[in-house]
Order: C-alpha cells, then structure tokens, then sequence
C-alpha cells in the first residue's frame, strides 16, 4: 500500500484508469513531484482523468524526467459534469489565466474564445489556458476539466447555434428583474454564458443577440464590471438560480 502523506496530492493525467494500472508520467509531472511538493517513491497521489473518477495511485518510479504510478484503488466514482458553456470575449494574458482557473472552479463545462469587434486580444495559447484549467481542478478537488476550443468569431458562432442550446447574454443594459424571471424557464437546459471584452459589445451585435429567440438578456447588476470580474459574477448568478447551487 502507498504511504499516505499529511495532504495527498491530485494528478490530472489522460490515460484510462483502471485497478493495477501502470501511469507513466512526463517530465513536467515528475518535476512536480519531485522538486515541488517533495514526494518520494511509495508516497500515495492521487489520479483523475475526467472519465473514471478518482484513484489513489503510490508512486513507484520518479526520476528527474519521468515517473511512474501503480493505480491502487478508486476513491471516487466519476460524477457527472454541468453542461454550461462560456463565450467569453480574450483579455489580457494574465487575466486570462485567472478566467480559466475561476470558471473551471465555478463549474463550466466548455470555454470557447470569441472574437468580437471590439475584441483587443486575439492570440490565445490554448495549451496555457488549459493547464490553468487543470491546476484549478486538481486544486480543487474535481474530477472534470473544462474543454477549451480555439477562438470563433462571433458572427460563425451564431451562425452554427445548435437548436438545443439556449444563451444567457450578459447585457448592462438589461433589466435585472427580467432577467432572473427569464433565467428560470431555463432551469434543467443546455445553456452557454455569454460575456463581452473590455469594452462591451458593438450596438449591432448587442442587437443581432437581442433578436434572437434562444437568448436571454441578464443584468449583472448597476456597476460595470471587468470581464474576469463578470465571468465569475455571471456563474455566481446563474448556478445560484438555476445550477448546482440549488438543490430539487
């Protein structure tokens, strides 16, 4: 059996996870392990992939460019995810790496970049934004991690809505009565969040959205706010209403 350490740390790895299974990790993991949080061989971790739930693993090679776990047991059964996709617009690179982590935190299943017109910030790295995503998730004890697609103009977005999904268009111009008496027809749908860049949406985006029979408009109150800063408003909003945050 592996040692079990004061707090037991969580990989995200991709590999299937089955009893007995042998995990080989790479050089960034094994550095981890190793110069990071200081774990040795025997030392218990434990793995999630998103899809078989969570299992504690011990540790039985770590060397400076790899490491390898046995898998010994599942902890947890996989439980299963939200489905609330994010349109949000690119801001600066190190707000981008706070969005990830938060909306990861926060329950998002799917974070899709869009391209607006008043869009500052185009050029995304993907595989930052996802590591970001992970670190979140391995942090805070989940077991999904959002998937992240390359950037969409919003205009292509639109013009590929699938029927089933309904969008929460975060509007400052929205009445917020409204909105939260809207939100609840929505309540057990597939939704997506939508939050515009720095300096909101071009009027006609804001009315090409308002024309649209699969879009509610919501307030995210009096104040204007940054775009990370009403990303995590707008989860708060919608799980507290019609999400994980309520119970029945």
């Amino acid at each position: 059996m592996p040692r079990p350490n004061q707090s037991v740390q969580r990989l995200y790895c991709e590999t299937d996870l089955t009893e007995q299974a042998l995990i080989s990790l790479g050089e960034s993991q094994a550095h981890y392990l190793r110069s990071v949080v200081r774990m040795s061989i025997g030392d218990a971790v434990l793995v999630f992939n998103g899809r078989d739930g969570e299992w504690l693993a011990e540790i039985t090679e770590l060397g400076k460019k790899r490491a390898a776990l046995v898998l010994q047991n599942q902890t947890r059964p996989q439980d299963e995810a939200g489905d609330i996709m994010l349109l949000l617009a690119p801001i600066k690179r190190d707000r981008l790496d706070y969005l990830a982590q938060k909306a990861t935190e926060m329950g998002a299943s799917h974070l899709l970049p869009v391209i607006t017109k008043r869009t500052q910030n185009s050029k995304l790295n993907i595989e930052r934004l996802q590591a970001n995503a992970i670190e979140a998730a391995e942090q805070c004890n989940l077991l999904h991690v959002p998937q992240i697609e390359a950037p969409r103009r919003l205009d292509q977005i639109l013009a590929d809505w699938p029927s089933d999904r309904s969008i929460i268009f975060c509007d400052e111009h929205a009445d917020l009565e409204q909105g939260l008496s809207d939100l609840q027809h929505l309540k057990g749908q597939k939704i997506a969040i939508l939050i515009g860049p720095e300096g909101g949406f071009d009027e006609a985006e804001r009315a090409g959205l308002l024309a649209r029979k699969d879009t509610v408009a919501v307030s995210l109150g009096p104040r204007i706010l940054r775009a990370d800063t009403a990303l995590v408003a707008a989860l708060a909003l919608v799980q507290s209403q019609i999400g994980d945050w309520r119970q029945g």
